[in-house]
């Protein structure tokens, strides 16, 4: 069934129903369908009883084509922005198999995974970012504000100022004089970089950036790894072809670099070769995931070791995160320290001189 580009068009806020809505009613419809309710019914009694209006409208119609016949994931595929090729593939090779209930039941938990993940993620990266822009803040205000009035104090006695205090008061006229300019340079890089990430070639540069930076990439690989692990298993016990599971899981890791290796890996897949012995050859896979895989492809059991590859780098994730944390701490307060200490230093360097700028 063609996607409907007009009820694309009119979803509102379809990231917060994804992340929000989704799960939460995965999960109780999953609930309706195990105690026998039919499905159109099941859609009907969620659809009332949702708050948001724009999942509500959504629901509205995934039932009304439900009701014309229509296959249930093939009515969520009109609606990309909320049900995404995983969500609906999952959809339809347990409604091809006749469980749907079980399905869902599977792909709720999954969701729920995905979102501690990523609050997990977002909160460990909050108290840095908040730490850094209070500090720019502060560092800015200095220049402006405070460092004019001190090169005052010392202008009067006709010798030249050090060379750090006159560099910083050359840089608070210039900040004074041309804010407008500086303005429009941080914004327009800023949109820069971000019309740039979202390229192919942007994203994928990035993304190979954050693998190649110290601790970061090793936490950015690991987060990968996870979301490869546990999509590719929910994906396989769902019934989802390999090749076709491939196809989604490339792009459900969120990293580029990554993904990009494991949907070069499916060529190779279709002409015979293992999902392993492809892997092994690209350096961006740890010999863990590769030795699990063979052992998953040798004795059937795929979706066991994939099962417990994410539960393994899901705890990796989880103390990485709790480390980095309070490594962060010490280490931003020193950063801070260096900022604020260097101007007020160069502040307070013509007091330390000041027998010779007297003479």
């Amino acid at each position: 069934m063609a996607k409907s580009t007009k009820d694309i068009q009119r979803i509102k806020g379809a990231r917060k129903v994804r992340l929000k809505e989704l799960p939460i009613f995965t999960r109780q419809l999953a609930a309706m369908l195990s105690s026998g309710m039919p499905l159109v019914q099941s859609i009907v009694a969620l659809e009332e009883q949702t708050e948001n209006k724009s999942f509500q409208k959504v629901l509205n119609g995934v039932r009304t084509k439900v009701e014309g016949g229509a296959m249930y994931s093939d009515a969520l595929a009109n609606y990309p922005q909320v049900f995404d090729e995983l969500y609906v593939n999952m959809m339809r090779a347990g409604e091809t198999g006749g469980m749907l209930s079980e399905t869902c039941d599977r792909v709720a938990g999954f969701l729920e995974a995905s979102n501690r993940l990523r609050a997990k993620v977002k909160s460990a990266m909050m108290y840095p970012s908040v730490v850094m822009t209070v500090a720019l803040i502060i560092c800015t205000a200095l220049v402006i504000f405070v460092v004019p009035v001190f090169a005052g104090m010392f202008g009067g006695f006709g010798a030249d100022l050090p060379k750090p205090t006159q560099a910083l008061l050359d840089l608070s006229n210039f900040i004074k004089a041309y804010w407008y300019i500086v303005l429009a340079v941080v914004a327009a890089s800023v949109y820069s970089l971000r019309r740039y990430a979202q390229t192919d070639k942007g994203a994928f540069n990035l993304d190979m950036l954050k693998l190649r930076v110290p601790t970061v990439g090793v936490l950015a690989r690991k987060i990968a790894i996870t979301r490869f692990s546990s999509t590719f298993s929910q994906l396989i016990s769902s019934g989802v072809p390999i090749i076709q599971a491939m196809s989604i899981v490339g792009v459900a890791t969120g990293n580029k670099v990554i993904g990009k290796a494991i949907l070069d890996a499916r060529a190779s897949v279709e002409q015979g070769n293992t999902i392993s012995a492809t892997l092994k050859s690209n350096k961006e896979f740890p010999s863990m995931l590769i030795h699990m895989l063979s052992a998953g492809e040798q004795t059937g059991k795929m979706e066991e070791m994939l099962s417990k590859l994410s539960e393994f780098y899901q705890e990796e994730v989880d103390t990485m995160l709790e480390g980095l944390t309070s490594m962060l701490e010490p280490l931003l307060m020193v950063v801070i320290g260096v900022m604020i200490g260097g101007i007020v230093l160069c502040m307070f360097l013509p007091i330390f001189r000041m027998s010779e700028l007297v003479m």
